[in-house]
Order: structure tokens, then C-alpha cells, then sequence
């Protein structure tokens, strides 16, 4: 059985994007309506908190230092010295408070996926993009409502992607020497009774994990779309999952409090919190932006 363990009761609005920082031995994760970067020391318990300038839905550290965003209004590189400095290298819908980046991280060659959401949840107006280190951005999927659940398989043939307002997640061929995709295809199909699908991770088994948000859980998936093992929350709204620890077999998952009502906030005092599980397989190195 997993254990869950509070490791932090941090009551974000909305914690998501966990990334384990292998050299320094933290993890880090963004309070996407702070808006604000924030990191854990498991060693000491000491955190660190990083104000952003917009809303941030997603980020993957740079070989160069410091991170790079999906923030509000586009890609952002971030130094995160005394004062954090951002400097915007791709542009989304600037002037529309209704969209902003959600879901991302970097594939096995150093790029960065990152997908946007649309806050309305009502068109299907949004799109994944893959930003590469030459400065190069391609939009890659379109029509999407809110593009989540992005994860690479571990012999990087394989690239997982959600939509948690159509209920789907879907598999691609990913080519890593190109960054090309193709051939999707429906890898999960969620019952909306089972919480939507939000973010996940790939162990270095192959399998799935992905938190049902609004569904009190996450779940362990095999490379053939079969259910593994259900782990419960003591938090309605789970929303990533990132494996971390010097052997990388802790799972660390971050919740949310928005946009639950005071009434079940109450019944839920961890809502928001870090948690950490225990688990036997250990996931894969999380990429660094920046050709190798």
C-alpha cells in the first residue's frame, strides 16, 4: 500500500507543475493564481518563494540557469536571482485575460512543449506548441479547450498529451531527433465521474500517472491504457504528479483549493498541500531546456 504524507500544507490556489531539481536535490512547483515559483528542500523543510510577473501554468529548468515559462501571455526565460527577471521570447493573445499556458515541460532533446487553456472552458481555441532552443516556435495541436497531461515515454518514442475539458488522453509517435509528432490516437478515455485528467508523469517502467482532478486521486496506467493501481487523496482537486528523492521513487503530487467553496474547503483542511507517496518504481530524469 502507498502511503500519503503531507509534506507541505502550502493552501495554494491552484499548486501544479512539480519538478524535481536533480543537483540540488529540491523540489519546485508553481502556484499558477499567486502567481508565484516556489521550492522545497525534503532535507530541511526550508521553502523558497519566487514572485512571478503573470500567471504561471508550467516550466522546465535551462541547461543555461534559471527556468523557462508558460506564463499568461507567452514563453518566458526566467532568472531567478535576487530580482526575478523575464523576458518574453513567444507571444500568446497578449491582450486576453480569458487565455493563458497551462500544462508543459521539456522532451528528451531539450525542447519545450507547453499548451495553453482557455479560462472560460467554453471554445475549442487553444493550442500545444513546441518552442526549441534555436528560438523556433511550432504550433503543434490545435483545438484543444485546456491542453494538459503532457508526459514522454522512456525510450522517447512515445508522447502523451491531454485535453481536460474534452476527456481524453491521447498517445503520438514522437520523434526525437526531429520533435515531430504523429499518428494519435486515443490512449485513456476519462468518465468526468472519475475527476478530469490533469497533469503526469511516466515512470521508468513506461507507466502513466495521471491526477483526476475534482476526483480525490490519482491513478498508475499501464503502456496499454490499463488501470494499475488507484492511490486516494485526502484533497478533491489533485493536479500533477513528478517523481523526486535522490532514487527518484517518491511521487510528489500538488492540489488546489480553487475554485472549491468555502463549505468544502472545510471538510478538506489539506486542500492545496504538497503531498508525497512512496512508491517502487522510480520515475525518469526530468529534461533540462538547452541543446545538450
Amino acid at each position: 500500500m502507498n502511503e500519503v504524507t503531507c509534506v507541505l500544507n502550502t493552501r495554494a490556489l491552484i499548486g501544479e507543475c512539480p519538478r524535481w531539481h536533480p543537483a540540488e536535490q529540491k523540489l519546485y512547483w508553481v502556484d499558477i493564481m499567486e502567481p508565484s515559483l516556489n521550492s522545497f528542500d525534503p532535507a530541511s523543510g526550508k521553502t523558497r518563494k519566487w514572485p512571478m510577473p503573470e500567471r504561471i501554468g508550467c516550466f522546465g529548468f535551462r541547461r543555461a540557469g534559471g527556468i523557462i515559462a508558460g506564463l499568461q501571455t507567452g514563453i518566458f526565460l526566467i532568472d531567478l536571482d535576487e530580482e526575478v527577471s523575464a523576458r518574453r521570447v513567444f507571444e500568446w493573445e497578449a491582450d486576453n485575460l480569458n487565455t493563458r499556458f497551462n500544462d508543459g515541460r521539456c522532451d528528451p532533446a531539450g525542447r519545450f512543449w507547453a499548451g495553453t487553456v482557455i479560462e472560460s472552458m467554453d471554445k475549442r481555441v487553444g493550442a500545444l506548441f513546441r518552442y526549441d532552443p534555436d528560438g523556433t516556435c511550432t504550433r503543434m495541436v490545435d483545438k484543444l479547450i485546456c491542453s494538459n497531461g503532457l508526459a514522454f515515454s522512456p525510450d522517447g518514442r512515445t508522447m502523451y498529451h491531454s485535453d481536460s475539458r474534452q476527456d481524453y488522453v491521447w498517445a503520438w509517435d514522437f520523434d526525437a531527433a526531429t520533435g515531430a509528432i504523429s499518428n494519435q490516437r486515443v490512449f485513456l478515455a476519462i468518465d468526468i465521474q472519475e475527476g478530469r485528467p490533469d497533469g503526469a508523469a511516466v515512470d521508468a517502467q513506461g507507466y502513466y500517472w495521471i491526477c483526476h482532478v475534482g476526483g480525490w486521486h490519482l491513478a498508475r496506467y499501464s503502456p496499454d491504457g490499463i488501470i494499475d493501481r488507484v492511490i486516494g487523496l485526502p484533497a478533491q482537486r489533485p493536479t500533477m504528479c513528478a517523481f523526486g528523492g535522490p532514487d527518484l521513487k517518491t511521487l510528489y503530487v500538488t492540489t488546489a483549493t480553487y475554485p472549491l467553496a468555502a463549505s468544502d474547503l472545510r471538510k478538506q483542511p489539506l486542500a492545496g498541500s504538497l503531498f508525497a507517496i512512496d512508491v517502487d518504481v522510480p520515475g525518469i530524469p526530468e529534461p533540462f531546456f538547452g541543446a545538450a
